[in-house]
């Protein structure tokens, strides 16, 4: 008996490791230190000296039961990415600049070709994200996973100084909120979109005339990253006053997270058109309007609350990052909370 027949491939390990490098490679910044392989990542922070209070700001997050998808269509190479946004845009929203990401992939078999394909799709999330790739585990669970499945998970950590921390408390009555568009149903709701849709190989395969794809395709496209977008806009010289990552919960749990006591956010549903795969979910599983609201972004990554007067260069700095914003409503003296109308 040895380790292998138990279960864990110790070479196959090693695989891994060789053909993962070339993506990890392009991730890499100046102030990664050392290789890969080592255990630990060392990222030295000689570049945030010209801050004048430097504050770390971290997330973690996984890619939850869109991973499913994943498994059905054999299509391993864009979760990673879905990853890497979740962590990192969290960060973003914060005001913080991602520095580096750490991912862990449990598998019930190590397939040394599939986990390099996964980490591929968390090397090109890092490279949208500017972050360094700087370590992560492979991790075989023989008997506690089947061996063709796997999860993955990963955190981010950021810098941001004092002063350029997004929280919320100078918002006030009269600001404007301005949404940016998502890519999709990112990776949150999916327990609800796999119970509405029959999830087998031929029912994502379908072409939908009204999505220009098929639905599999549709359901799989990466979580947008934001970073570029929100460092746009600080260039641009805007403050941003709050920002709501639009994730778990929707509208009616994320955006009041960044409200400070007595305002009300109102958001017009008409201010932008909702992406074609949220009215088929709703249409298909007979969904109602606030479910769908408290699920899904429905069309909008993020939200910003921004002085009325830095509105056109808000816009201005989105677009020239390559995002699509909305002015979508605007704050209001109230108890906290979100309305939509």
């Amino acid at each position: 008996m040895d380790y292998k027949k138990a279960g864990v491939d110790i070479e196959a390990g090693y695989k891994s490791v060789e053909l993962m490098k070339q993506h990890v490679k392009e991730t890499m910044r100046p102030e990664v230190m050392g290789g890969l392989g080592g255990f630990s990542g060392a990222f030295s922070m000689s570049g945030i000296k010209g801050m004048e209070e430097p504050v770390l700001l971290s997330g973690t997050d996984g890619v939850g039961t869109k991973i499913k998808l994943a498994f059905l269509m054999d299509k391993h190479d864009t979760v990673g990415i879905d990853c890497v946004a979740m962590c990192v845009n969290d960060v973003a929203c914060a005001g913080g600049e991602p520095l580096f990401f750490l991912d862990y992939i449990a598998c019930g078999k190590n397939y040394p070709e599939k986990i390099a394909t996964i980490v591929k799709g968390v090397a090109e999330g890092c490279k949208q994200a500017g972050a360094a790739l700087i370590g992560g585990e492979t991790a075989e669970h023989p008997g506690l996973m089947p061996e063709d499945e796997y999860d993955l998970a990963g955190f981010a950590v950021g810098v941001a100084d004092k002063k350029d921390i997004i929280d919320g408390s100078t918002i006030k009555a009269g600001d404007t909120l301005i949404g940016i568009a998502s890519s999709g149903v990112h990776s949150n709701g999916f327990s609800l979109v796999r119970k509405v849709f029959e999830m087998t190989k031929e029912s994502l395969d379908t072409y939908y005339e009204e999505l220009g794809t098929t639905l599999g395709e549709a359901l799989i496209v990466p979580t947008r990253i934001y970073v570029k977008a929100l460092k746009s806009v600080k260039d641009a010289g805007v403050k941003v006053k709050g920002c709501s990552h639009i994730t778990g919960g929707g509208f009616y749990e994320n955006i009041p997270r960044m409200l400070p006591d007595g305002i009300r956010a109102v958001v017009k549903k008409d201010s932008y058109e909702v992406p074609a795969i949220f009215k088929l979910l709703q249409k298909t599983g007979g969904i109602e309007d606030q479910m769908m609201y408290n699920t899904y972004n429905m069309g909008l990554g993020m939200v910003l609350a921004v002085d009325p007067a830095d509105v056109d260069k808000t816009m201005a700095a989105i677009k020239a990052a390559g995002d699509m914003p909305y002015v979508v409503g605007s704050c209001e003296a109230g108890e906290k909370g979100v309305d939509l109308c």
